[in-house]
């Protein structure tokens, strides 16, 4: 208890500390107060893990960026108000903000203090700095300009209301640390087997870290695409994702489930559908992912009513939810579609894909690919053709769908089937590739709604809800948490006037 107690001194107050250091010298007192079966230290690859596994995606995202790029929706409000009715919940929008800056960048920063100057734990070291960054980019990607060079200094600075770095600034930082983080992993250097992404694999970890890269340069293909070319050369050069094998994969079971699956199990089960547009889209292209992803059930009048009985996963009789529409409203769209009740539109199955032990992708081999496809079809790699890339990423995409269950599997030759039905076509190259990108990051909210802004694809109607409170046709940006707002004032007002106000309209940076 006198180590605790003395540590904890450094983060009180003056007088504070000083009433601790007195009561800690009070004879008999540290014996007392001793856990003698309490751990002195933790092994900072436990650390690392519990940033890793944070890095699954929130719930919020659900309403937010899942909504925004219409693959599913609520005709709820209350605590599903987001895309749906394209207002601002603060409730949700601050979603990403705590996970990733609570549990995602303390964790890493943690590991990364502790084993920075250890030379036989850099793979450790440069694993937590990966880690990092692509919690960086999700935060970026989701407010703009963020906290960054500042947010990690709280425990080892006292830097309480750190500043706000422009969106520009936390971009080049997260290229540099992924760039040097990846190139220093070392295979001849120990091995981190305790680490649950890769086992300490340091190939697979290397081509996590370019693989983020990549995308990370492709987020800058509007706002400056000779940097973006630049990116994405280095990441090419050091090798990227090419099987499923490669995935980023946070793996849940009974202990630590699925946050997504868990919402659509438990309280949200009857409330949220797979919207139209998504739906459509797959059914229009014949895609047997839909078979893999939807279920139905057929004549369900209320939540109670959806039951094994009625479910059906037979893409002909899929009939996603249209968007524009509350709980009342919706009525006349159900009578429309000959429905018994708003529980008889389409679902993703919650026993397959969102089962509380499906798996969560935060990078995988089909995204890289399909990034590598727009790589190729812009002119920035060669070698390899933009139709080849194209079709890896596609067929990895419909391969992916074994990962969440046995029963989501699409056979070989009904991926080939769709290929030949639904060939590469170079006049429309950079709409095709983005729009199966946006079918490939279905579930990671985060990377659907970035790449829909940076690409333009797919080509969505806006949402035409009627009290909608965005001046624009699509929500931009989630805004800042109250808390920030009210605590570290000065620093939140100097990222308004540089950005734009908070609100769900501003474009972020590399929104161009």
């Amino acid at each position: 208890m006198k180590r605790i107690l003395k540590k904890s001194a450094l983060l009180l107050p003056l007088w504070a500390a000083t009433v601790v250091g007195m009561v800690s010298c009070d004879q008999g007192f540290d014996e007392l107060n001793i856990n003698k079966t309490a751990a002195l230290s933790v092994n900072p690859v436990f650390i690392l893990n519990n940033a890793t596994v944070n890095s699954a995606f929130t719930t919020g995202s659900v309403f937010y960026e899942i909504g925004i790029v219409q693959q599913m929706i609520s005709p709820n409000s209350g605590v599903l108000t987001g895309a749906n009715f394209n207002q601002d919940s603060r409730d949700n929008t601050v979603q990403n903000w705590q996970k990733y800056y609570r549990n995602v960048i303390r964790n890493s920063q943690d590991v990364i203090n502790q084993t920075q100057s250890v030379a036989s734990r850099s793979n450790l070291y440069n694993m937590a700095r990966i880690i990092q960054a692509n919690a960086y980019m999700i935060l970026t990607d989701s407010y703009g300009e963020i906290p960054y060079s500042d947010a990690e200094k709280g425990y080892t600075n006292q830097i309480f209301l750190p500043k706000y770095d422009t969106q520009q600034a936390v971009y080049a930082g997260i290229i540099k640390e992924l760039t040097e983080a990846t190139a220093a992993l070392d295979a001849t250097k120990a091995t981190e087997s305790a680490d649950v992404l890769y086992t300490g694999n340091i190939a697979l970890w290397k081509k996590y870290g370019n693989s983020l890269l990549l995308r990370a340069g492709m987020r800058l293909s509007k706002v400056d695409a000779a940097q973006a070319q630049q990116v994405v050369a280095k990441a090419v050069q050091g090798g990227l994702m090419e099987t499923n094998a490669d995935n980023a994969i946070i793996k849940h079971d009974a202990n630590y489930v699925n946050g997504i699956g868990n919402l659509l199990n438990a309280t949200e089960a009857a409330n949220v559908y797979l919207a139209a547009p998504f739906v459509d889209y797959l059914k229009k292209t014949n895609d047997p992912r839909l078979k893999s992803i939807a279920v139905r059930y057929v004549g369900a009048k209320s939540g109670p009513e959806q039951v094994a009985s009625r479910a059906s996963t037979d893409p002909t009789v899929q009939i996603g939810m249209p968007l524009g529409f509350d709980n009342n409203t919706i009525s006349a769209e159900v009578t429309k579609n000959k429905l018994a009740s708003f529980y008889d539109f389409t679902q993703v199955d919650r026993t397959r894909m969102v089962k509380m032990t499906a798996p969560s992708f935060l990078v995988t081999a089909a995204q890289t690919q399909l990034l590598l496809a727009e790589a190729a079809q812009r002119g920035w790699v060669t070698g390899t053709s933009a139709e080849t890339y194209y079709n890896r990423g596609v067929r990895l995409h419909m391969e992916q769908m074994a990962l969440y269950d046995a029963n989501s599997a699409v056979a070989t030759a009904d991926i080939d089937a769709y290929l030949k039905a639904n060939p590469y076509v170079a006049a429309t190259a950079l709409e095709q590739i983005n729009t199966q990108y946006w079918v490939a990051s279905f579930l990671n909210g985060p990377e659907a709604f970035a790449n829909f802004r940076r690409s333009g694809f797919p080509k969505l109607t806006p949402n035409p809800f009627p009290g909608k409170s965005i001046k624009g046709n699509f929500i931009n940006r989630l805004t800042y948490p109250n808390s920030e707002i009210s605590a570290n004032t000065v620093h939140v007002k100097e990222a308004i006037a540089r950005q734009g106000a908070d609100d769900l309209d501003t474009k972020v940076w590399w929104d161009k």
